[in-house]
């Protein structure tokens, strides 16, 4: 085994912890799954497939918990993996790890996986989905995750982060009215984030900013992305993901991930943006009263 804990985090996740614990079982010394008191079977198969269930309340984000999680959970392994339920490594990274990890040098504190994504079943090749690289692989003590509303990622505290070749898979399973339920959340999420952006509501950001090439490339290209004008820029997302990056060879999955998780799920940001900026108009102070009465975020 290697010398790594994976953390999962979980609510209510029955449908994808079996596959994700399978996988990581296959390398992993230690699994602790960090549980918000799921109300299905997700604590049950947990704990029949090894896995150390340890719950706690969900703080309002996931950079919360997870540092709550490296706080409190007692890790003794030099490595630690951060996986959510619905995701699992392809066999040729759990082989890549297995023969680089232990000879990794030790001014490296992370690895950065190449992510892929399926959609309804089908893992996808074409569109934006290629392009995407996360670090979820850290020394331990050498990685917090930095506070945002989504989106957050890993601040690498010292050393340095190299790339693994292999992929590892986001898999969701859920119904497409669970999709969309999800997303709506989401969307009110990163509505808040651009309005932060644009209007300086907070203060945040206090560990190093060391995310990898990727995460930094693509918030710049979120940046960009804010200062076109609302809804025209949701319409060319989607037609920059489904044809100039020909995510229509996808097929029916692509045209669905492509519309809802672009097209769609942009538009409803943008509405929830104007929404906002048609009831507060340019004042902070109701724009912050209006997130935390009407969609209870606190800013």
């Amino acid at each position: 085994m290697l010398d790594i804990t994976v953390i999962i985090l979980t609510l209510n996740e029955e449908i994808h912890i079996r596959r994700c614990l399978e996988n990581v079982n296959q390398f992993a010394r230690k699994v602790y799954v960090v549980d918000c008191y799921s109300q299905d079977q997700t604590v049950h198969i947990a704990q029949e497939l090894g896995a150390e269930v340890v719950s706690h309340k969900w703080p309002g984000n996931q950079a919360d918990q997870f540092n709550w999680a490296l706080d409190n959970l007692k890790i003794e392994t030099a490595w630690i993996l951060r996986l959510d339920a619905d995701e699992y490594l392809q066999p040729e990274l759990i082989q890549e790890l297995q023969d680089k990890l232990p000879s990794m040098p030790d001014d490296i504190s992370a690895l950065s996986l190449p992510l892929a994504r399926a959609f309804c079943g089908k893992i996808l090749h074409h569109g934006i989905v290629n392009n995407i690289r996360i670090v979820r692989i850290f020394r331990c003590g050498r990685a917090r995750y930095e506070k945002r509303l989504m989106d957050e990622h890993l601040s690498i505290l010292s050393g340095r982060t190299i790339e693994m070749t292999h992929q590892f898979v986001d898999d969701n399973r859920i119904p497409i009215g669970q999709f969309i339920e999800k997303h709506n959340g989401y969307a009110t999420r990163e509505a808040a984030l651009l309005l932060d952006a644009e209007y300086h509501l907070t203060d945040v950001g206090q560990l190093p900013k060391d995310h990898g090439e990727e995460v930094e490339k693509k918030r710049a290209q979120k940046a960009q992305y804010a200062r076109m004008p609302l809804f025209w820029r949701a319409f060319g997302y989607f037609i920059y993901r489904y044809i100039l990056k020909m995510g229509f060879l996808d097929g029916k999955e692509g045209f669905l991930w492509d519309f809802l998780q672009g097209w769609w799920y942009r538009t409803l940001v943008d509405a929830k943006i104007f929404e906002i900026k048609k009831a507060c108009g340019d004042d902070k102070d109701k724009i912050r009263a209006y997130l935390d009465t009407v969609y209870h975020i606190k800013l």
